[in-house]
């Protein structure tokens, strides 16, 4: 017994002689610049909070953050994370038994899901401007945003799976025109319907709006099987899909 307690005593010294002594091996940030932060690491850590809801609502980038968003939205990182989530999804979808009475549905987000504003936002300092309505409505009209490349690939392949598309976007009626020209352009075809703001959904947030829509397509009798989106406004609320897919998205924050 005596040499028991002695062997408990002798582990216990060193126990606390290695816990309270040693450098910790994990070294928690505690600040930016007045720590000794750089303004890289800041900001990848901003970003990462942006993307798993962490930051909540915000309405323009760090100022600091402009040239590392800039970095990665026009570098091979965000092409890169839009390839990993569009691979999710397909291993997803792949795995889901689509039934013969065509209600089996995928909702896809238009802007930074399916369709890249990054021309438009490159002009405006990639998120680090207050968003300007009239300016972002021009640039719709235009019709000349490009496909996202893994975006497009993965609503081909969905489409070919036999899902039924629904474009649900915060664009307004009178944009349906030039967000079909825009569609077509960008390779985009087949879709089982498009869904805008019509008068009655001004104002409204876009998670009860959005909401709002997915509970007529279950009303209808369709299963949300997926949703693709680049806010969390896009996939969260009620009538929410199986599964939800976000896309990375630094540059804007929708309510």
């Amino acid at each position: 017994m005596a040499s028991s307690h002695l062997l408990f005593l002798i582990l216990l010294s060193v126990f606390i002689s290695t816990t309270f002594s040693s450098p910790s091996l994990i070294r928690l940030p505690t600040g930016h610049r007045k720590f000794g932060l750089n303004d890289d690491l800041y900001c990848d850590s901003w970003r990462l909070s942006v993307e798993t809801n962490n930051a909540g609502e915000w309405s323009t980038i760090p100022s600091q953050c402009q040239v590392f968003v800039q970095n990665y939205m026009t570098g091979q990182r965000y092409l890169s994370d839009s390839v990993i989530v569009a691979n999710y999804s397909f291993a997803y979808a792949s795995s889901v038994e689509i039934a013969t009475d065509g209600k089996d549905a995928w909702v896809f987000d238009i802007d930074e899901t399916l369709l890249s504003n990054l021309p438009y936002y490159a002009r405006h300092g990639f998120g680090s401007e207050p968003f300007d309505e009239e300016s972002f409505d021009e640039w719709v009209d235009l019709a000349d945003a490009p496909a996202l490349p893994a975006s497009l690939n993965l609503y081909n392949q969905v489409k070919e799976m036999g899902f039924k598309i629904f474009l649900l976007t915060g664009r307004s009626e009178d944009q349906r025109n030039a967000t079909i020209k825009n569609l077509l352009f960008a390779g985009y075809s087949d879709w089982e319907r498009l869904i805008l703001r019509g008068t009655s959904d001004q104002g409204k947030l876009a998670i009860v709006y959005k909401s709002e829509k997915r509970s007529e397509l279950v009303n209808e009798g369709y299963r949300i099987r997926g949703s693709s989106g680049d806010q969390w406004s896009d996939l969260l609320g009620f009538a929410v899909a199986e599964r939800s897919f976000k896309l990375p998205n630094p540059m804007y924050f929708i309510a």
